[in-house]
């Protein structure tokens, strides 16, 4: 079987031109074709040799793929639903958001989630695979709007830091000269505190990080997500503390408001004292209910007053707009029934 070349950095494409005798500059214009010209076929880089694009041809595709189905919501959020090209009927969801003054596309970094959040519906469907960089980067280049797309969030389905080498590469090409070109501060990375892939994250790039939080006490947030009895809260902000992140990275705070469990005075107050000292935000994010799930959101009063404490408190504290919930692709509500 043919491996792809859509999601190789310039590094393994290098190691690639070495193996097939290709002159060294070959991965540079490999990469050209592949990230900057988005051709569909190997025929297509021209200032390859005939020869060459022959042994590449022998061993390779493009590896890139468009998603076979879409929905749209009335608020005219996007979602598409990609095939694994490692597995067949193995889908993954990502959703296309967009505003007015900006477009996000929300992408999965994996089939389904080992981590279990009680609140989240990719959670309850288990785990089935890790995108390849290539399955990550195709979500964005595949679909028509990725000309318009202003920013990329990693908070679709699975926990990138869970999937950090893939995630990694794919971040590499998003930013890189040789690869899509985009600034860093485009790119936000979202994780539940996996924290030696959340080190090797801050150190090895320069995208925007959030932190799912969703509750300040270790035995409440234990009771949400069983991610907290290895990685403790307490134990990811003693580490984001050693970090500066008053330049160019952003650090977020995600907490999605449940009534009466993690939503009280007691709680928007351990919040400011675990936080303090921390140059961050917080984004509130509305709960969006899910089969079997008993949890209930919030009601607008005690969100206001929450948002409110927090930003007297002088920690920017922003509530997140529900986008796409009649389709199901609202934060938390991602879960491919295609594969049943």
């Amino acid at each position: 079987m043919k491996d792809f070349l859509f999601g190789k950095t310039l590094s393994e494409l290098g190691e690639i031109a070495s193996q097939l005798s290709l002159p060294r500059f070959t991965a540079r214009q490999i990469a050209d074709w592949l990230y900057k010209k988005q051709v569909k076929t190997i025929d297509e880089m021209t200032n390859i040799s005939l020869e060459n694009r022959k042994k590449i041809t022998e061993k390779f595709d493009i590896g890139v793929s468009f998603p076979p189905k879409n929905q749209t919501s009335a608020d005219g959020t996007k979602k598409y639903l990609f095939e694994s090209r490692q597995k067949q009927k193995i889908f993954v969801e990502s959703v296309y958001i967009p505003e007015s003054d900006r477009s996000t596309l929300c992408v999965s970094s994996q089939a389904g989630c080992k981590m279990a959040c009680k609140f989240c519906m990719t959670g309850k469907q288990g785990f089935q695979l890790n995108l390849s960089a290539g399955e990550i980067l195709n979500q964005i280049c595949s679909i028509p709007e990725f000309g318009s797309l202003t920013n990329i969030v990693y908070m679709g389905m699975g926990e990138p830091f869970d999937n950090i080498e893939n995630v990694l590469k794919s971040l590499e090409i998003i930013t890189s000269d040789y690869g899509f070109a985009w600034s860093p501060k485009r790119v936000t990375v979202s994780t539940i505190g996996i924290i030696p892939a959340m080190e090797e994250f801050i150190n090895k790039s320069k995208c925007h990080l959030a932190i799912s939080l969703h509750n300040p006490f270790d035995d409440e947030r234990l009771q949400l997500m069983p991610v907290q009895k290895k990685y403790p809260v307490k134990e990811i902000i003693k580490t984001l503390s050693n970090y500066d992140f008053s330049h160019q990275r952003r650090l977020s705070f995600e907490y999605i408001m449940f009534a009466g469990i993690n939503d009280t005075p007691h709680h928007s107050k351990e919040l400011s004292r675990l936080l303090h000292g921390l140059d961050c935000r917080i984004n509130l994010i509305r709960f969006h209910q899910i089969p079997d799930c008993d949890l209930q959101p919030s009601n607008d009063e005690t969100v206001e007053k929450f948002q409110n404490y927090l930003n007297g408190k002088n920690i920017l504290t922003t509530l997140r707009a529900s986008r796409g919930t009649d389709i199901f692709a609202a934060c938390g509500m991602l879960g491919t029934k295609e594969m049943e």
